[in-house]
């Protein structure tokens, strides 16, 4: 059985990686031979998958930033189709990555009007809609639609998709979550030190247009609070450097972990960290299952913000996905011009030192966990895709429910 996953940037990366490993489980236990071939990254690769392109640096915020990658995006795909036709693929899987992928959707299934396409963590268009309404051409391409959030469900469903709600699938690394104890102990902190998260990036324009505001608001807070230590994860390697040399630009004490330390320690910075200054994206999410108050930023290009407010009328009401969930704004979103240093160290003050501050977040991220199902998810999402894979090789999945 031949099964694509189409996949981009970091966390598409991550979390196709956690649902190859899924599928190859399940499909062992069902006696069902598989070869999953990847666009993605080296996680997916390490997981299984037979990486096919590295999409992972492929990605941009804005309209301008993406001009850089039209050429390599445009030789991949040229590659990628010239390899669809030399192979007949029995299911399809799209993660997230809404343009290319729903480029990708939209070919295959004029290819091959019978071939299965499941779409994985779909685009949030039941949040971030152009003017009146969203685009829904996901529903003309997929046979079924796998959500992460039950909005996402209730938007789907009332555009007369097929859709099952597997819940949020960092529901799953949860059960692997270290105590706060232990995990202060293995980054030696002292008992009464408090630790702050900075987590600028994972494209090159976030380093651009982010970091700043977020070092400086950051030396702002250390100035105020001369103990508190401060560790950066780089979210990709050659962004280390970068970040090494602003952070002694700006005075800030930190320490910058490489890529490859920052994601094998990922799971102990969150459970010992007390607060986070961070960019808007699924890391939100992350933070707040492991309690970790943050600030959000997010800012574009002046050009790019420009076009989005008018001329594509672009109109949301929260960035950050924890407020999206919750439809309320729980943690400080500091968007465009609001994203200031004085801000960030402002609001990232009052969650280090108000105790009623903190446990307005606490107890929202709380509400937040019920509307991210319960461990289990990728399991539930292999045995969704695998239900509907083509029957090429004479071989019967089993039956199962997908709640």
């Amino acid at each position: 059985m031949q099964l694509l996953i189409s996949t981009g940037e970091i966390s598409g990366d991550l979390q196709g990686s956690w649902l190859v490993k899924a599928l190859r489980e399940e499909a062992s236990a069902r006696n069902l031979p598989l070869c999953i071939h990847a666009l993605g990254g080296e996680r997916m690769e390490q997981a299984g998958a037979h990486l096919l392109a590295d999409t992972t640096s492929l990605s941009a915020i804005g309209l301008w930033e993406t001009l850089p990658f039209v050429v390599p995006t445009l030789r991949l795909q040229a590659r990628v189709n010239g390899w669809i036709r030399t192979v007949r693929l029995d299911g399809v899987v799209l993660i997230d990555y809404m343009g290319p992928n729903v480029n990708l959707g939209l070919k295959l299934r004029r290819m091959d009007p019978d071939l299965p396409i499941s779409y994985y963590i779909a685009p949030q268009e039941w949040a971030f809609r152009m003017g009146e309404g969203g685009t829904t051409r996901l529903i003309g391409f997929s046979n079924q639609i796998l959500a992460v959030f039950p909005e996402e469900a209730k938007f789907y469903t009332a555009c007369g998709a097929v859709v099952h709600w597997v819940g949020h699938p960092l529901m799953d690394s949860m059960v692997r979550r270290p105590g706060r104890a232990a995990a202060r102990a293995r980054l030696n902190l002292e008992e009464d030190s408090k630790l702050l998260l900075l987590l600028p990036a994972s494209r090159s324009q976030e380093i651009r247009y982010l970091l700043p505001s977020l070092l400086e608001g950051a030396a702002q807070l250390q100035r105020r609070h001369p103990t508190l230590q401060v560790i950066i994860p780089a979210g990709r390697q050659s962004f280390a450097p970068t970040i090494r040399q602003q952070v002694q630009n700006t005075g800030l004490v930190a320490t910058v972990l490489d890529a490859q330390e920052a994601h094998q320690r990922k799971a102990e910075l969150f459970a010992a960290a007390d607060l986070a200054l961070t960019k808007s994206g699924t890391v939100n999410l992350e933070l707040a299952l492991y309690g970790v108050p943050q600030v959000v930023g997010y800012r574009l290009s002046r050009p790019t913000a420009w076009v989005a407010r008018h001329v594509l009328n672009f109109q949301i009401p929260f960035i950050s996905p924890v407020n999206l969930v919750l439809n309320e704004p729980l943690v400080p979103e500091l968007l465009q011009n609001a994203l200031t240093p004085a801000a960030v160290a402002d609001h990232g003050d009052a969650l280090l030192t108000s105790d009623m501050a903190r446990q307005r977040v606490l107890d929202g991220y709380g509400r937040l966990r019920s509307q991210l199902g319960t461990p289990g998810v990728t399991r539930r999402a292999a045995r969704a895709v695998l239900d509907t894979l083509r029957l090429s090789q004479g071989t019967t999945p089993a039956s199962s429910t997908v709640s």
